[in-house]
């Protein structure tokens, strides 16, 4: 048993190496999905704050009140985003070939997909880091919180991070090539937009709410926004953790079947 774990913990970490030195050697597709919150934080601060601050606040708020309120569903996008990466990098592992070639080998099956997993949450971490970096250049501040909100907050984007990565590494080892893997991980992007990340939902249409109510983002965003500014989170907290073990569960057993598959 002892021999089964310890050559199942060499062989990830194997694999973990291996991802992270291919995400070192070609970051352009990182910074490419880096881009598009930094620009959409960028964007929604400085062109719509103003706008946003006062809706928000009943028509006297400043600026500042808007970063606060946006921060935190620039970092559930960021991560949303940073996966995507996941998936491309899973499908071109299958279509080198490369996972063919590992199957052959006297290593632990599980291993593979482990190492893209922890790498990737890796990679998410470090995303969230640089992203929060230019928010607190801009203005971001959390006076509020506690040291033990603070140690929560992390943990929820490491949990959020993984369920979503378990996601993408199933698109990914279903989809013919890297191009298909990207545009099947959309959704992961899109969804942060169509949830509470950027407008409260009861400034949101009647018809349009619930799409962004019922979906795993806005329960997570609106976890992590009252952790950041200290507020109350109500029930949205055991939600997102309940929509964060259902993904990571759903996306672990869809990958390990198609990993396990025969290949054709």
């Amino acid at each position: 048993m002892s021999s089964a774990l310890s050559l199942a913990v060499r062989d990830s970490s194997t694999m973990l190496r291996r991802n992270l030195l291919h995400a070192r050697r070609y970051p352009s597709l990182t910074l490419n999905l880096l881009l598009t919150p930094v620009m959409l934080l960028l964007l929604f601060v400085y062109i719509f704050g103003d706008v946003m601050s006062a809706g928000i606040g009943g028509g006297g708020a400043d600026r500042s009140d808007y970063i606060a309120y946006l921060v935190p569903g620039i970092l559930l996008l960021t991560i949303g985003g940073t996966t995507i990466g996941s998936a491309v990098s899973v499908a071109t592992d299958m279509n080198e070939g490369i996972i063919a070639r590992f199957r052959t080998m006297a290593i632990h099956r599980g291993s593979v997909l482990i190492g893209h997993v922890v790498g990737s949450v890796i990679q998410c971490v470090m995303s969230v880091v640089l992203v929060g970096a230019v928010a607190v250049a801009i203005g971001f501040r959390s006076t509020n919180a506690t040291a033990l909100e603070w140690i929560l907050a992390v943990g929820l984007l490491a949990l959020v991070s993984m369920a979503l990565t378990w996601i993408a590494v199933g698109m990914g080892l279903s989809s013919p090539n890297a191009e298909a893997a990207s545009n099947s991980a959309m959704p992961l992007m899109i969804l942060p937009l169509l949830s509470s990340a950027f407008v409260p939902l009861d400034a949101m249409p009647g018809w349009f709410r619930p799409i962004a109510e019922y979906q795993p983002f806005t329960p997570a965003i609106e976890t992590l926004r009252g952790l950041l500014l200290g507020t109350e989170i109500g029930n949205s907290g055991w939600l997102a953790v309940a929509w964060c073990l259902a993904l990571a569960v759903l996306g672990y057993f869809w990958s390990k079947s198609l990993f396990n598959r025969d290949p054709k």
